[in-house]
């Protein structure tokens, strides 16, 4: 099972895009879905999440937002105010599970699916 990112592109300080990610059920979106980013020459880490509650890594809390429609069977993570920082290759996760464990939102390993990346990259 494959999720198919998409939305990611060339975007200036202080503006906006909005990720998609489709996935092939509504039965993974029913359960937990996350999204993670990997900077060149770092290690892949958080960003956002939802399951029981939504979860956002501190970096981007008030400017991310994750979301899910299961009529469409697609994750959505909203960026607004980026910043250079945020440049990175965007992964979404997901998992037929809904976490009742606070600290497995954050862990990439908790996640059975993903997708391909999608690249954001911010710049002037």
């Amino acid at each position: 099972v494959q999720l198919q990112a998409s939305g990611g592109g060339l975007v200036q300080p202080g503006g906006s895009l909005r990720l998609s990610c489709a996935a092939p059920s509504n039965t993974i979106t029913r359960g937990t879905t996350a999204w993670f980013r990997q900077a060149p020459g770092k290690e892949r880490e958080f960003v956002a999440a939802t399951g029981r509650g939504s979860y956002y890594a501190e970096s981007v809390k008030g400017r991310f937002t994750i979301s899910t429609d299961n009529a469409k069977n697609t994750v959505y993570l909203q960026m607004n105010s980026l910043k250079p920082e945020d440049t990175a290759v965007y992964y979404c996760a997901a998992d037929d599970r809904t976490f009742n464990t606070r600290s497995f939102y954050f862990q990439a390993k908790q996640y059975f699916y993903w997708g391909q990346g999608t690249q954001v990259t911010v710049s002037s």
